[in-house]
């Protein structure tokens, strides 16, 4: 008979630990990261560059390895056939190269053929969905590192790396479980953060070095939703706009550090037949009197806008951004003739929090890492993560 106890351990209490990871925030020094996330991959080359490894096939150890070793991983049926420089070493459900704190090694996706990304300390190959997925197992600091790079690019500023590496760990502490229910922590797509492996850029680890630890809270020692976007146009939007949720440090700024930057401005051309039909067929705004056409042709934003008002009906501008493809909310439309209009637009993003490119400039300007941060938060506060909990529970 199934007692009372028996129901406490296999039922209730996976919810409460489910619950307690999902509610808390934890301080760690490895992450899970799944790459390639978004790939259906058969085979694999993975070459040991830097440090010692030990490969483990379905928990026992099948090589160790000091220097350059070539390892190919390929798909058969539901295991994993591993080879060393085409010797067979045999079929695994789960494969892992666990490496010392120097470990990288080169990843070589043959099928589908993509370029070769370096990884740091351990890998894990597995099968999920009738595919081999990879997982990164990786100190904090390498993951950011990476994600550092990936965001915000290579050949930039120590000081404004030394923002997108803030950012970066305070999304991914705050999002940390986001994929608890897979098996791994975050993803390596846009869907959680980009990250490519290990930066190009060395001068990232210096910025990792000098915050080391740091993450953005709001007022109630929560970390934020670190939200950032390519460039403002001049304005950063409120989140309600833009999410329909009030979040009290994620408030619209001015912000002329983004203009005149490679990603102020652009422009976007339409047939005007096409513009109103959309308008009709997709929001049901019908321009068939003059005074509607005309609210629909001649639309102005010198101040950010939530909504285009056209025939009594209000057409939220973040909807006309994702349906056309547009690289903003922030446009203006004018006609250009009687058969054309011009989406003359500013900024590129969602324009939420940090504007990355009016950061860039602040840098070149001399200002510091925190002055940025508190110019595109409101009511932030910079603290190690380490003291976080201690801080919490005073």
């Amino acid at each position: 008979m199934f007692k009372a106890k028996n129901i406490i351990r296999f039922f209730i209490l996976p919810i409460i630990l489910l619950l307690a990871l999902t509610s808390f925030f934890i301080p760690t020094d490895t992450l899970q990261i799944r790459a390639f996330a978004h790939l259906k991959i058969n085979a694999i080359q993975a070459t040991v560059n830097a440090g010692s490894y030990k490969l483990m096939g379905d928990g026992n150890v099948l090589l160790e390895t000091k220097g350059e070793t070539v390892l190919k991983f390929v798909l058969k049926g539901d295991s994993i056939e591993v080879k060393q420089n085409e010797k067979l070493l045999g079929s695994f459900k789960y494969l892992k190269l666990v490496g010392d704190d120097l470990g990288e090694v080169k990843v070589k996706l043959l099928n589908p053929d993509r370029k070769a990304r370096i990884y740091q300390n351990n890998l894990s190959f597995s099968i999920s969905e009738g595919y081999i997925r990879v997982i990164n197992e990786i100190i904090l600091d390498n993951y950011i590192a990476g994600v550092t790079e990936a965001e915000a690019g290579s050949k930039s500023t120590l000081e404004f790396y030394k923002v997108q590496a803030i950012l970066a760990r305070t999304f991914a502490l705050a999002h940390i479980n986001k994929h608890v229910l897979e098996g791994f922590s975050l993803c390596d797509q846009v869907h959680c953060q980009a990250y490519y492996g290990k930066p190009k850029d060395l001068t990232i680890y210096n910025a990792i070095e000098e915050t080391k630890g740091k993450v953005v809270v709001d007022e109630s020692l929560n970390l934020i939703v670190a939200a950032f976007h390519s460039n403002s146009g001049g304005q950063t939007a409120n989140s309600e706009d833009v999410w329909g949720a009030y979040t009290n440090y994620l408030r619209s700024t001015n912000d002329t550090f983004s203009t005149k930057m490679p990603n102020s401005k652009w422009e976007r051309r339409m047939l005007t037949d096409d513009w109103l039909t959309y308008l009709k067929l997709k929001h049901n705004c019908s321009t068939d009197k003059p005074e509607a056409k005309a609210s629909a042709v001649n639309f102005k934003q010198d101040q950010r806008k939530v909504y285009l008002e056209c025939s009594n009906t209000r057409i939220p501008l973040k909807n006309i951004r994702l349906d056309l493809q547009l690289k903003s909310t922030f446009f203006s439309i004018s006609e250009i003739n009687k058969d054309s209009i011009i989406f003359k637009g500013k900024g590129y993003g969602h324009g939420l929090g940090m504007c990355q490119e009016g950061a860039m400039r602040m840098c070149k300007m001399g200002y510091k890492y925190g002055d940025i941060l508190n110019f595109y938060y409101r009511n932030i506060q910079l603290i190690d993560m380490r003291k976080l909990n201690f801080f919490k529970d005073e």
